[in-house]
Formats: C-alpha cells, structure tokens, sequence
C-alpha cells in the first residue's frame, strides 16, 4: 500500500486517480499508524515552501517522514513535496527543509534567461542523467509537465535528471531510498504513470 501524505497541502485526488489507473492501492492519510504499516509513502505539495514545510512540521509528519526513511522505506516527493526533502530553500526568505537530500531550492529567474515566462508552466523533455530504477520504464526526451518557479541546486549528486528551460535545470533527483520529481508524473500522461508503476515496483527494505 501506497501512503499518500495528506498534510493540507498537495493535489491528492489526481495521485489516488493515477494509482488506481495503474491497478495500486493508494490511500491519502494524515493516519501515522497507517503511513508506517505502508510500504511505500508520497509526499505531494503544491504552494509555497514555507507554509508546506510549517503545515509539515505541525502535523507531526515531517519527523515521521524523516523516521520512515531511515528505516529505509522508499519516499518521493513530488513538485513542492520534492523541495521539502532537501536542507532549505531560499523562496522568500530562508526556510528549512526536511534535510534528507543535500542541496537547496533557489529561484529559477537567477538562472534562465530574462524574459521567459515564471513560473515555467508546460510540457518539457527530460534528460536523464544516469540509470536510476524510477525510470526503468522511460528513455531520453519523455516529455512529462511542470509547474514551478524554484528549483533544486547544489544536488548534483543525487540529480537523475534535467529539463531545458533556458538553463538547465533539476527535474529529479534520487538519493537511496528517497527520490524526488519536481514535474508532476500525474499530469504526465503515460510517461507519469510508468514512473509511478516503478516507483510501486521498487524494492522495500525488510
């Protein structure tokens, strides 16, 4: 079972719905004792990082996201719920993270050009960087869709892909058992689906 982290913050319907499609039990939660019995976790988000990380830390959930994958339990954040898994952001002002991935989210306008439009909406190809097992099912320049102004910086050790907007910029990283996607693979249509399909398919620690 999938646990789907309802914390007031994040597009929960649409991830149950791209679950069901792809035949996964999915639930979203704020239940502590169901999101430890489950064998996987989601952290979605949409909004702003310092409300998201506040409303995180409130609910009790940050700590046990945080415990969940030192047990080793694979986690992906999602959009703003993959910012979180990093140490800070700088989206107005500085704000901390959940620090389970090195790096910081910074302002894309301090590295696209002048003149592109923010936040970057749209559909853009993904440049997969190295092998990683959430994208077993994907090749190089799978569109998916984004939303977003800031993105994941000094990371380049957990980056398994980029997007070209302007500048290159992170569009998924992974690190053990936590991964992140700044698109949204439940808007991406098939190519969303068959990374969420590997992302259920993903081994569990015992």
């Amino acid at each position: 079972m999938i646990a789907i982290i309802d914390y007031g913050v994040g597009n929960l319907f649409s991830l149950a719905s791209s679950f069901s499609a792809i035949g996964a039990d999915a639930v979203a939660t704020c239940n502590p004792d169901v999101i430890r019995t489950a064998d996987r976790i989601i952290l979605p988000g949409v909004g702003a990082f310092e409300d998201a990380a506040n409303k995180l830390r409130e609910s009790g959930m940050a700590a046990l996201v945080k415990e969940e994958a030192a047990r080793g339990k694979p986690i992906m954040g999602i959009c703003l719920g993959m910012q979180l898994l990093f140490e800070k952001s700088f989206e107005y002002g500085e704000h901390e993270g959940l620090g389970l991935i090195k790096g910081a989210v910074r302002p894309i306008a301090d590295v696209i050009p002048a003149g592109l439009k923010i936040p970057h909406i749209g559909w853009n190809a993904l440049h997969l960087t190295r092998p990683d097992p959430l994208f077993k099912y994907l090749k190089d320049g799978d569109y998916v869709y984004f939303v977003h102004s800031y993105y994941a910086a000094d990371c380049d050790e957990s980056v398994i892909a980029t997007t070209e907007y302007g500048a290159p910029l992170t569009a998924a990283v992974s690190c053990g058992n936590v991964m992140g996607c700044q698109f949204h693979p439940e808007k991406s249509g098939d190519v969303g689906l068959s990374i969420l399909r590997a992302f259920c398919e993903m081994e569990v620690a015992k």
